[in-house]
C-alpha cells in the first residue's frame, strides 16, 4: 500500500512536470499519424522511412497504433549505420524491420504505459508490429524504452494524440533483436 501511494505520487509529479517541461510538439491531433508526421519539423526522416517501407498507407488509414517516433537527430545518431545506406532499395527489408519495431498495435498513452509498469512491478513489455518486445521502465521521471539489443531511448514528447493512434517522440532509434545491417 505504501509503495502504491508513493508510486501514484511520483506519477502525479511526473505528469505535472511533464506538461511544463515538455517542448511543444508540432504534431496535430486531428490528422492521421502520417499526416501529422508530415507537418512535424522534427520527423522528416521518419516520414521518408514510412514512405520507403510502404507503411505510409497503413499508418494513414488504419489503426489505432502507437508510434515511438525517433526525431531526425535520433536518426542521425544511429550507431554504425548510415540512414542513407538504410534507405537504399536493397535494404528495404531491414528498414521495414526497423520501422515496424517502433510501432505497437493499439493506443498506448503515457498513462497506460505507466499503469502497465505499475502492474509489472516497475517494468512493462509491449509487443511491436515487428514481433519483438520493447521493455519500458522509469528512470527518474523519464519513461525509458529498452530494445532487444539493450539500447535505450527516452520519450521526450509524450501523448501526441492522432485520430488513428498516438505518437511519442523518442531521442534514440531502437532496434529489434536481430542486427539491422547497413
Amino acid at each position: 500500500m505504501r509503495f502504491s501511494l508513493a508510486f501514484l505520487f511520483i506519477l502525479a509529479l511526473f505528469f505535472s512536470s511533464e506538461v511544463s517541461a515538455q517542448k511543444k510538439s508540432s504534431i496535430e491531433a486531428r490528422k492521421s499519424i502520417v499526416r501529422s508526421t508530415a507537418i512535424s519539423e522534427n520527423h522528416k526522416t521518419l516520414l521518408a522511412v514510412m514512405r520507403a517501407t510502404d507503411l505510409e498507407e497503413l499508418l494513414d488509414r488504419s489503426g489505432p497504433f502507437t508510434v515511438f517516433a525517433p526525431s531526425d537527430l535520433a536518426f542521425e545518431n544511429i550507431i554504425g549505420k548510415s540512414v542513407d545506406d538504410l534507405m537504399s532499395p536493397e535494404n528495404k527489408k531491414e528498414l521495414k524491420a526497423l520501422m515496424t519495431y517502433h510501432i505497437v498495435a493499439g493506443k498506448l498513452s503515457a498513462s497506460k504505459i505507466l499503469k502497465a509498469m505499475s502492474r509489472g512491478g516497475g517494468t512493462a513489455t509491449f509487443m511491436t508490429v515487428h514481433g519483438d518486445d520493447i521493455t519500458v521502465t522509469m528512470k527518474g521521471l523519464d519513461i525509458i524504452l529498452t530494445d532487444g539489443q539493450g539500447n535505450q531511448a527516452t520519450i521526450v514528447v509524450a501523448d501526441s494524440n492522432q485520430r488513428n493512434g498516438v505518437i511519442h517522440e523518442i531521442d534514440n532509434v531502437i532496434q529489434p533483436r536481430e542486427e539491422i545491417r547497413s
